[in-house]
Order: C-alpha cells, then structure tokens, then sequence
C-alpha cells in the first residue's frame, strides 16, 4: 500500500556570505504501510498492528549558477522486501566536469559517508549529532494573508485539537 505525493518544487537556498543562490527541486513523498499485498481481509486486520511511515523517493538536482558546482542527488525508496528505509546516493560535480570529485551513500537521516576522487574516504555528515536549530517566524499578525503560516492556521489549530471535521472546514 503506498500513497506518493509528486512534488514540482523548486527552492532557492542563498549563502549570503558569498552571495551564492543554490536552486534545488525536492524528492516525492511515499506513505507506506507494510503488509499491502497480504490481501484485502488481511490487511485490514494487519493495518493496525503496522506502523505507516513517509519515505522520500525520487531524484533531486542542486544547483549554482555563480560558482557552476552542481549535485545530483537520488533518495531510494526501500524494496518490498529486504533493503533498508531512508537510503540516498549523490554526486558533487565541479564546473564543466562530468565525472563527479564526489559520491555520497548512506541515510539521509543518519550517517552519511563520502568517497573523493583522490580516493579519500569520510563521514560526510551525521544527521544525528547535528543540533536542532529552532526556526525564525515572523508572528502571525505581521504575515500577509496568503503566507503558509497565516493561511494555514485555522487548520494546523483544529488538527492539534484532534478535530478533523474543523480542520477539513477550515481547508475551504
């Protein structure tokens, strides 16, 4: 059983120390549930005892057009059976290049290892050990309308309160 969410977005993240604008597109959205194919009456009865997951799947690119750097990034979604959740592969490429200075493997939200051109081998990142940055929002009352925060707020409210049929009302 599996719900995807195909996303068409791009962002544009800005490294305003050297005025550098990364465009990156984003990988689709998969909401799993394991035992799908066990069969209708079964998996009714299973669906309960399994815990449903998201799982990005897709290609990703990252992008600059001052320095020409440029990444390919592949989020892999997890087999049927056997293989791991939350895996990803990329390439670094330099300008110009078309053989990646730099292939990454590992799980996009744990250890990540990086194999360099020169043969070196190294962590590239621990997700895990990275501290949690609380995010900047301006308040409700200083967003236009139609920012995400504003627009949304009626029903981010009713779905913390556990009222889905306020929340769906609030969609509209």
């Amino acid at each position: 059983f599996k719900i995807c969410f195909y996303f068409s977005l791009t962002g544009c993240v800005t490294c305003l120390d050297h005025d550098e604008h990364y465009i990156l597109t984003f990988p689709n959205g998969y909401g799993r549930q394991v035992n799908a194919l066990i069969g209708i009456f079964i998996f009714n009865a299973l669906s309960i005892l399994t815990v449903p997951w998201i799982e990005l799947g897709g290609e990703c690119s990252i992008s600059c057009s001052k320095t020409g750097y440029n990444a390919s990034i592949v989020f892999h979604t997890k087999p049927f059976y056997g293989g791991k959740k939350h895996r990803i592969t990329a390439e670094i490429f330099s300008p110009n290049d078309k053989k990646p200075f730099c292939s990454i493997e590992g799980e996009w939200n744990g250890v990540m290892y990086a194999k360099y051109s020169t043969g070196e081998n190294a962590v590239f990142i621990d997700t895990k050990k990275m501290p949690t940055i609380k995010k900047k929002v301006r308040k409700l009352e200083d967003q236009d309308d139609f920012e995400s925060r504003c627009l949304w707020k009626d029903v981010t409210y009713n779905l913390k309160i556990r009222d889905i049929d306020a929340a769906t009302a609030a969609k509209h």
